[in-house]
């Protein structure tokens, strides 16, 4: 199997963690697209002997560093979701909120995290707790959930409120989805990709974003077929089934870019 073989399965998951990390589908798939760059002119940098995975997925950190690094240096404003987030960003170290991602959503052990950003399992674990504190209480906002299974959107809604956030309605078709959101501007939206008048939970939010500026993450089983980079994608993804924690990562990762959001 080639290179470009191994690399391919790894392309959207890869692209789903440049986006979390710098806040826009933009700048996280250039991140992917600087790793491809680098192993097309020295198929060397990686081991195909060692863990493909964790070798990408740290050629993606090292990515980030040197792009806020630039981004500090030129000052240009190229990076407005990074800019967006510059104040928060100095009370908590990136490196905390990759460690909280790369296992919470990107499912590593804290051994493996710690290879990818270079630090031990016990640091990457005190890391973890240092970002899920300090993401919580600087971000609160208005949370719409657009959800048809009642089971899935009751947990969705615990986990919001469990976070300090408040749930502004729970809409269950398109219509309801986008009557909620004019009606009440949420803050951040939380969307199913299959709704229960068999619409499409995609096209309720271009809906809704035609009105109202607002952070989206979706929830769908598919991931990799709205992570090709080919189109106008969603910045933020959750795979189902998902884990408590994950969607905890997810809200809080997203409202950390939002400028939007109000210190809790």
């Amino acid at each position: 199997m080639s290179l470009g073989q191994s690399v391919a399965p790894h392309l959207p998951y890869l692209r789903r963690y440049g986006r979390s990390i710098s806040g826009s589908q933009q700048s996280g798939d250039a991140l992917v697209a600087r790793l491809l760059e680098t192993l097309v002119a020295n198929p060397g940098a990686v081991d195909t002997g060692a863990d493909l995975r964790i070798q990408l997925y740290r050629m993606v950190h090292d990515n980030f560093g040197l792009m806020t690094e630039q981004a500090a240096a030129t000052d240009d404003g190229a990076l407005s979701d990074i800019a967006i987030a510059d104040a928060r960003l100095r009370r908590i170290p990136s490196l905390a909120r990759q460690a909280l991602l790369l296992t919470a959503v990107e499912g590593f052990s804290f051994e493996d995290t710690g290879r990818i950003i270079g630090r031990d399992a016990e640091a990457v674990r005190a890391l973890i707790a240092d970002a899920t504190e300090e993401i919580d209480r600087q971000t609160r906002a208005r949370i719409l959930i657009i959800e048809d299974e009642p089971i899935i959107a009751m947990d969705i809604e615990m986990i919001v409120r469990e976070l300090g956030h408040d749930v502004v309605g729970v809409a269950t078709t398109h219509r309801e989805a986008v009557d909620e959101a004019q009606k009440h501007q949420p803050g951040l939206v939380l969307a199913d990709i299959q709704l229960a008048d068999n619409s499409s939970g995609i096209e309720a939010v271009q809906e809704i974003l035609t009105e109202v500026k607002v952070p989206v993450i979706f929830i769908t089983a598919f991931p990799e077929r709205l992570l090709t980079g080919d189109r106008p994608e969603p910045a933020f993804l959750l795979t189902k089934p998902y884990q408590p924690a994950t969607l905890r990562a997810a809200i809080s990762q997203v409202l950390f870019f939002d400028e939007s959001t109000i210190p809790a």
